[in-house]
C-alpha cells in the first residue's frame, strides 16, 4: 500500500518537493492509516509534515478520547527520525482545534454535519498558516468516493458530482483516494497501528452510512470489483469533465467584472451547447462569489433563458443576494443592493447638487451652438430660471431638438437605457414640464439659441 500511495502521489503530482503537508487526523483508521504512510514518505518524497486534530465537541467524553488518543499517537510514532544517508527528520508537530459544533449550527439555522465541515476547515486553514504548510492532506479513501458517487447520483448530478472526490481541489489533497477501506484496514493490522472508532459511524440514521452498510455491500456481491470499476468510471468522468471546463473557462475569460459588477455579451452564451454555456455561468457566479460555485441547475437553466430569451430587461432573482439582468445586449450579475434613490428637490442655479447616486454641476454661460448631450446639455435661462430635479413620473414627455415629441418611456426604450435605471434618473422640472431628462438631453422648448444666456449643466455619476 506505501508504494501504490506514493505512486498515486507521483502521478497526480500532488506533493511537489519541498511542500510542506498538514496531516488532518481524527483519530480514526483512514486518518492514522495516511499520517503513518505520509510520515514515512516523507524522505523520499522530499517534503515535510504536521498535523492537525480537530475536537468538535459532539459525542462528550468520546470525542476528548480521540483528541487524547490523537496527541499520545503521534508522540509515540511520529517522533523524530534517522535516514539511512544521516539525515535527521523532525518530529512531527500537531495543531489542536475545538468548537462548539451543535451551538453554531444552532446559531446558523444550519446542519450538524455542514456546520462541523465549514469549521473543521475554517480550523485546518489556520492550523497550516501557522504551520506554514502548502498542502492540507484529507483521508478520503476510494471507498469514500464510491460512496459520495453513489450519494450524487441518488439525488441527480450532472458530470462534476459523478466524478467523485477530486484526487485535489486548490490546496487540499487526497493521498489514499486510490485505496479501499479493507486496504487501509489490512495496512494498520500488518504494522499494529492503533485507532479510534467513532460510534456515529454505526448508526444507519445517516444517509452515508445506509449507503456503507447497507447498499454497496450488495452492489459488491452482485458484481464484485463494483467499487474499483466505479472509481475508474469516474476517473474519465473527470476527465469529460475537465474538457468542458476548459471551453466554459475560455468564454467567461470575455466577462468583465467592473465595481462588482459581472457583465458579459448574452449572444455568446445563448450561441454556446448547454453543457459549455451552464459550465462558464457556474464559473461567472463563483468569480462574483469568492469562489464558491454552488449554484442549483434550476437557476442555472433560468440563467441561460435569460440569455436565450427576447425580453432586452428580464431580471432574475439568485442564491447570495445577487441579481441577474439582461440590459440590451448584456447579462449582468451584480449585488442585489437596490439602485440607490433619487434625492429630489431644487437644482443650485449655479452650483453642484447631490441626487444620490448622481452629481449635476451648473455653470451661467453664454451658448454658443455647443452640441447638446445627454449628459452634457444647455437650456435656455429665461425659459428656465428655476428648476427642480425629481424621478419620471407617468404621462412624461420630451420632445428633443429636431425629433417629435414622446413619453419619457418610451425614450428610454429607444435608447436601450436598462429598466433598472429608469427610476433614479434625473429629470430636470421646470413649473411642471419636462425641460431635460439625464440620458436623454434637452426638451425642444427649453433648448437656448446661439448668443443667448445658458445653464450649461453636466449630469455625472461615479458608477
Amino acid at each position: 500500500m506505501l508504494k501504490t500511495v506514493e505512486t498515486f502521489i507521483r502521478e497526480q503530482d500532488l506533493i511537489p518537493p519541498g511542500s510542506t503537508v498538514l496531516c488532518a487526523v481524527s483519530g480514526g483508521a483512514d486518518s492514522i492509516a495516511m499520517l503513518h504512510i505520509l510520515y514515512r514518505l516523507r524522505d523520499s518524497l522530499d517534503f515535510s509534515l504536521a498535523a492537525a486534530h480537530y475536537n468538535h465537541k459532539l459525542r462528550g467524553a468520546e470525542s476528548d478520547r480521540d483528541q487524547q488518543f490523537t496527541a499520545q499517537f503521534i508522540q509515540l510514532c511520529c517522533g523524530a527520525h534517522r535516514c539511512s544517508n544521516g539525515n535527521c527528520l523532525p518530529a512531527v508537530s500537531l495543531y489542536i482545534g475545538s468548537g462548539d459544533v451543535a451551538g453554531q449550527a444552532r446559531l446558523r439555522g444550519t446542519g450538524i454535519e455542514e456546520t462541523a465541515r465549514d469549521m473543521r476547515y475554517a480550523f485546518l486553514r489556520q492550523a497550516a498558516e501557522e504551520a506554514g504548510a502548502d498542502l492540507i492532506a484529507t483521508a478520503h479513501t476510494a471507498s469514500d468516493n464510491v460512496e459520495t458517487i453513489l450519494f450524487h447520483l441518488a439525488r441527480g448530478s450532472g458530470l462534476r458530482g459523478l466524478g467523485g472526490i477530486l484526487p485535489r481541489r486548490d490546496n487540499i489533497i487526497r493521498p489514499l483516494l486510490t485505496a479501499t477501506r479493507q486496504e487501509v484496514e489490512d495496512y494498520l493490522f500488518r504494522h499494529s497501528l492503533p485507532h479510534m472508532e467513532d460510534s456515529s459511524n454505526q448508526d444507519d440514521s445517516y444517509a452515508r452510512n445506509r449507503l456503507r452498510h447497507q447498499i454497496l455491500p450488495v452492489l459488491e456481491d452482485i458484481s464484485p470489483g463494483f467499487s474499483a470499476r466505479i472509481a475508474d468510471t469516474a476517473a474519465l468522468l473527470r476527465a469529460d469533465e475537465a474538457v468542458l471546463t476548459a471551453q466554459a473557462q475560455t468564454l467567461a475569460d470575455q466577462a468583465v467584472l467592473r465595481d462588482g459588477e459581472l457583465s458579459i455579451d448574452a449572444s455568446l452564451l445563448a450561441a454556446a451547447p448547454d453543457p459549455v454555456a451552464s459550465r462558464c455561468l457556474r464559473l461567472l457566479l463563483g468569480r462574483l462569489w469568492q469562489g464558491d460555485q454552488n449554484c442549483s441547475a434550476v437557476h442555472l437553466n433560468a440563467l441561460l433563458r435569460l440569455c436565450r430569451g427576447h425580453s432586452p430587461s428580464a431580471e432574475l432573482y439568485l442564491p447570495h443576494s445577487t441579481n441577474a439582468r439582461r440590459s440590451y445586449e448584456k447579462l449582468l450579475l451584480v449585488p442585489r443592493l437596490g439602485p440607490i434613490p433619487l434625492k429630489e428637490g431644487p437644482l443650485s442655479l449655479p452650483g453642484e447638487t447631490d441626487c444620490g447616486s448622481w452629481s449635476i454641476h451648473c455653470r451661467a454661460e453664454e451658448y454658443r451652438g455647443q452640441r447638446q448631450g445627454p449628459w452634457d446639455l444647455w437650456l435656455d435661462r429665461e425659459a428656465a430660471p428655476a428648476l427642480t430635479v425629481r424621478a419620471r413620473r407617468t404621462g412624461d414627455r420630451l420632445t428633443p431638438p429636431g425629433r417629435l415629441g414622446k413619453t419619457l418611456k418610451k425614450w428610454m426604450i429607444e435608447e436601450k437605457i436598462p429598466r433598472f435605471q429608469r427610476d433614479v434618473l434625473p429629470v430636470l422640472d421646470c413649473g411642471g414640464r419636462v425641460a431635460a431628462a439625464a440620458g436623454l438631453g434637452p426638451d425642444r422648448a427649453f433648448s437656448p439659441r446661439a448668443g443667448q444666456p445658458a445653464w450649461h449643466i453636466t449630469v455625472s455619476s461615479p458608477e
